[in-house]
């Protein structure tokens, strides 16, 4: 196979494949053979159908597949082996006249524009100067946090009586105009049901002052107007919810209201472990670490956006712009050519940033091993399960959760590269000049609204 590449400028190229029958040839006659083995034709035994028939039926479709296959092959080939480094994939060449016809002929010429990642000359140092903020912790601060976490670790306490905003426990049921409970109709058991989330004023107050024993008909439709709550609560399906009409009776077995935890030792052990933490002194000293610990974990986040800006304004990168547009809408049916030229801004760092990375991680030698990909995976791990409100995972678990994302080689090459980012974060900070700024929560937020 000839193939051969022309670069129309620094950053656009267009690479041309001459496909000969000796190319495919053998590919073509093999899959063939195997063809005959299975083919069955009348008048035939299996395995003895004459080579002449099965080209016939078959030839033209096994040469199609098998000079594809040969192309896209030899085309990933070439660029590995003369390290093209491109942007995207290759392209059929837009302007390519010669359409190939595989019934009448043999030899075909296949052409393909490529978009070239520009040379880069980069370096971090010293003289480079990037900023970094530390965010100051207040008091504000310190009081909200607190109350979070009296909220979280509050509980319901049963009360005498209801007001406005407590929670009712007992017996939903379907009651006629008289208040007497319908035959077959729905009945539904320990029941909680939040005035709070009651949408109807006219239906809050009829459970004003009702107590454990009371009875209370309303119309929970009015009380609760979105179909998903209320088919929770009736524990009836969805559908169903749209055919309730009329009242329902509410037998109240206990009326229990929100209390936010209290100050003090029994509180602390809850939250830190028991002695742990003894005064309130100790308490809001933990809450301040905690709040600083955040803060670092944004501040590194801010570092490596700021890094970012900086080094692709530093590397001045141009980019071969009309390639990328047309393989983004080509290769996304989710994108039009309108979107593509009015959004495209938006794309440009994210492909300089990624030359960028590509260059210094090797450039430093940076490497990421599999079990510094496996603690980032450990790590999402550990994310997902707190998003269900669950910190302690034993550790066997995190690895058998992190292991089975790591089987799926496109969620393995997200987290080597998010190892990788980092390391590379560590490096450039390790390396530049921090220009250190102490600023309030309230300014650090508006540095994300330029």
């Amino acid at each position: 196979m000839n193939i051969t590449q022309e670069n129309t400028d620094k950053l656009n190229a267009i690479l041309k494949m001459k496909v000969e029958q000796e190319d495919y040839a053998e590919r073509v006659n093999t899959v063939l053979k195997d063809y005959r083995k299975q083919a069955r034709v009348d008048g035939f035994r299996p395995g003895m159908v004459p080579m002449g028939i099965i080209k016939k039926m078959y030839y033209t479709p096994v040469m199609v597949d098998e000079v594809n296959k040969l192309v896209s092959e030899s085309l990933f080939s070439y660029l590995q082996e003369k390290n093209v480094r491109i942007l995207g994939e290759p392209l059929p060449h837009k302007d390519q006249d010669q359409k190939v016809d595989f019934q009448k002929d043999s030899e075909f010429e296949f052409m393909f524009d490529l978009g070239l990642a520009p040379e880069l000359n980069l370096e971090a140092s010293a003289k480079d100067k990037i900023p970094f903020y530390k965010i100051k912790v207040d008091k504000k601060q310190q009081d909200e946090y607190k109350e979070q976490l009296l909220q979280r670790y509050g509980e319901f306490k049963a009360v005498d009586k209801a007001s406005d905003n407590e929670l009712i426990k007992g017996t939903l049921v379907k009651v006629d105009k008289e208040g007497n409970e319908v035959e077959n109709g729905i009945r539904a058991e320990n029941v909680s049901m939040s005035l709070e989330m009651m949408k109807d004023d006219d239906q809050k107050i009829l459970f004003s002052g009702v107590a454990g024993g009371d009875e209370v008909v309303f119309n929970v439709k009015k009380a609760y107007p979105n179909d998903t709550e209320l088919a929770s609560l009736l524990r009836i399906n969805k559908t169903e919810v749209a055919m309730i009409e009329g009242t329902f009776k509410c037998s109240i077995d206990e009326v229990m209201k929100f209390e936010k935890a209290e100050l003090g030792q029994e509180f602390y052990d809850k939250v830190y472990g028991e002695g742990e933490v003894k005064t309130e002194a100790e308490f809001t000293k933990r809450v301040s670490d905690e709040i600083s610990l955040n803060y670092e974990r944004e501040s590194e986040y801010r570092f490596m956006v700021d890094a970012r800006e900086f080094l692709i304004k530093k590397a001045k990168i141009t980019l071969p712009v009309e390639f990328l547009k047309r393989w983004m809408v080509e290769t996304n049916e989710n994108l039009s050519e309108e979107q593509v030229n009015e959004d495209f801004t938006k794309y440009e760092d994210d492909f300089r940033w990624q030359l960028i990375k590509e260059f210094l991680l090797k450039q430093q030698d940076i490497k990421v091993t599999e079990e510094e990909a496996l603690e980032a995976a450990k790590g999402m791990a550990l994310n997902q399960y707190m998003q269900y409100g669950i910190s302690n995972v034993p550790d066997d678990y995190l690895e058998k959760y992190a292991r089975e994302m790591m089987s799926k080689p496109e969620e393995a090459r997200k987290f080597y590269e998010q190892k990788g980012e980092e390391k590379l974060i560590e490096f450039i900070k390790s390396i530049v000049k921090l220009d250190e700024k102490e600023v309030s929560s309230e300014k650090f937020r508006k540095l994300y609204e330029k």
